[in-house]
């Protein structure tokens, strides 16, 4: 199932399209640690590009302050964070086909009529989501961190090695709640456009939302907890090591946590009783 649902995303010349896109943003941070690693070993005051130049100092400093190109925590976390944007869009699309369309059309009776159970059924559409996110977040971040250790130095492997095991926990948490929200929308909803605008309600209205009232009009930092996007940033920084419960403005690690396990549960127990109710053909 999980092989045939890659199969049917990755016939579309539009998932391509949008994926080369989500490149856009690692190739930022991909080459621009190649600058950066280039004007630390230049020795004059100034760099030449073309007909103009930059001073060194302000180089460095617009990759290592700016864009944050340091290797620390917070560069990976701006890498998953930037490409939440595609990750949204490309989910809608694959939502749509890999389940929408098993509903709309009538494929789902189908497929359970033969030696597989709505959990074989689930667990094939939700691994299938998992590779999708992974190939944009957890992929580029691991290439950014392989990278910067040849650049710089092989101790930044086993000095940074947490770093490496938070990509892999925030890339595998990412993934699996982004598994089960998505096929629990496109069960819901079904066809493209009301998936897309459901989807942007959920990951981009409520983030506007929430920094309205917990910014704008100063209410209490809990309601950020509507923001699932931020709730995942956030679960995604304790595991990197960031001490999440010091940052200002924000609900507790266990609030978000919480949060995220009830929101899951409450996705897979709609799969499960809008799946039996399926009346499977023989």
């Amino acid at each position: 199932m999980a092989r045939l649902s890659l199969v049917m995303v990755f016939r579309r010349k539009l998932f391509w399209v949008l994926y080369g896109l989500a490149l856009f943003i690692f190739l930022l941070f991909f080459f621009g640690q190649y600058l950066l690693f280039f004007a630390e070993t230049q020795t004059e005051s100034r760099v030449s590009f073309g007909a103009g130049s930059i001073s060194t100092q302000y180089l460095i400093a617009l990759f290592r302050k700016v864009l944050k190109l340091d290797a620390t925590a917070q560069m990976y976390l701006n890498l998953f964070w930037y490409q939440g944007y595609m990750v949204m869009v490309v989910l809608a699309l694959a939502g749509a086909i890999l389940v929408g369309n098993d509903i709309r059309f009538g494929s789902l009776p189908f497929y359970l009529a033969k030696p597989m159970s709505a959990r074989h059924y689930l667990l094939g559409k939700c691994l299938a989501i998992v590779v999708f996110v992974n190939l944009m977040t957890t992929l580029p971040a691991v290439c950014l961190f392989v990278q910067y250790g040849l650049l710089s130095s092989y101790d930044y492997f086993t000095e940074s090695g947490y770093l490496l095991g938070g990509i892999f926990a925030y890339g595998l948490i990412l993934s699996s709640f982004l598994a089960l929200a998505l096929v629990a929308t496109a069960v819901a909803v079904r066809r493209t456009v009301p998936l897309i605008m459901t989807w942007t309600t959920l990951f981009f209205l409520f983030r506007r939302l929430a920094e309205a009232l917990v910014d704008g009009l100063y209410y209490d930092p809990r309601w950020r907890l509507i923001d699932l996007w931020n709730d995942l940033y956030l679960v995604g920084s304790a595991c990197m090591g960031v001490d999440v419960n010091s940052l200002r403005r924000q609900p507790t690690l266990t609030e978000v946590v919480l949060v995220l396990l009830a929101v899951s549960v409450l996705c897979l127990t709609y799969l499960i009783r809008r799946i039996r109710a399926v009346e499977v053909v023989s």
